[in-house]
């Protein structure tokens, strides 16, 4: 049997739903890797214990808790050498992380100290004989690369998104954590965060996203999109960098290549024609429907459900018939 290391990302003291798709990813390892254990990594400022029963919800045997005033925000330094130095004493096969913003810095910092290769952004993991191997997207989400991790530990990091979070209890039981390098004395300090969408769902988190592009014409006809995601209740907001480029929308709504990667449960483009770099950030989404008015653009052959039609005249009839189902829901 062996045991497999999740590191459960928060923002803010607040557990966020990469973490549990991180643990998940290291259950399903660990479970076909022979019965193994899933150890949960969770850091943050005191009282960040409080997150463990979730993480055991959702498959952690054990949730090693790292409290420290100086872990209130990101601390790349402190982060990186506890955890590797975890990863490394615990003999673990794999270690999981997400490919967040947050995983994006920390993941190839682990892989460094620790000496191993790093699987980066995949969409799918699974044990083959002594490997674990993962689908990792390419050329800008083109082609899908199965790539055989033989490192021990296996390191990778999961596309938020990709994975849907699964309950699967186990004891969560909590083991203290001191940090391997003194927060305190990290030449990096984070001072202050900014969130440009307060109260808004974060791209990453939503299960709809509902995106606009260039054939909205307009920065004020954007509020079409706003209303159908308001319809939605549970979706948020995105766009093409067409659209930011412009000032329509800020750039951290921006989804594509050199933007947010999603993978939603439900993409809806409205007016945006599928150029290469934002099919790079949400071709991996679950189910895509594409509104638009010319019949040839290259969105409708990434798309499950295509709408060939003005947007003036389709989105506000399909925010209409949202509402109407989720009041007969």
């Amino acid at each position: 049997m062996a045991n497999v290391f999740a590191f459960a990302e928060t923002r803010g003291g607040e557990l966020r739903k990469v973490a549990l798709e991180a643990v998940t990813v290291a259950r399903r390892l660990a479970d076909a890797s022979g019965g193994g254990e899933v150890h949960a990594m969770i850091a943050g400022a005191p009282g960040v214990a409080r997150h463990a029963a979730t993480l055991g919800a959702h498959g952690a045997d054990v949730v090693l808790v790292v409290e420290h005033a100086g872990l209130a925000q990101y601390n790349p330094e402190a982060l990186a050498a506890t955890a590797a130095e975890r990863i490394r004493a615990g003999g673990y096969r794999a270690g999981v992380f997400s490919a967040s913003a947050q995983g994006i810095d920390l993941a190839p910092r682990v892989a460094a100290k620790l000496g191993v290769g790093l699987a980066a952004d995949v969409v799918a993991a699974e044990v083959q004989g002594d490997a674990v191997v993962v689908r990792h997207p390419v050329n800008t989400g083109k082609v899908v690369a199965t790539v055989r991790v033989t490192s021990t530990p296996a390191l990778i990091s999961v596309r938020p998104g990709a994975i849907l979070p699964e309950p699967s209890a186990r004891p969560g039981r909590v083991e203290a954590v001191q940090p391997a390098a003194d927060p305190a004395a990290s030449r990096v300090v984070v001072k202050e965060v900014r969130q440009g969408s307060t109260g808004k769902l974060d791209l990453a988190e939503a299960p709809v996203i509902v995106s606009g592009g260039r054939g909205l014409k307009a920065k004020e006809n954007f509020k079409l999109v706003e209303e159908l995601a308001d319809a939605f209740g549970n979706a948020a907001v995105g766009a093409t960098r067409a659209v930011t480029d412009d000032g329509w929308r800020p750039h951290s709504d921006q989804i594509g290549q050199t933007g947010r990667v999603v993978s939603p449960n439900l993409y809806v483009a409205v007016g945006i024609s599928g150029a290469i770099q934002h099919l790079a950030g949400m071709r991996t989404s679950k189910t895509i429907v594409a509104i638009n008015k010319d019949k040839d653009a290259p969105i409708f052959k990434v798309a499950d459900y295509g709408i060939v039609g003005d947007v003036f005249e389709v989105v506000p009839a399909l925010t209409a018939a949202v509402r109407e189902a989720k009041k007969g829901g």
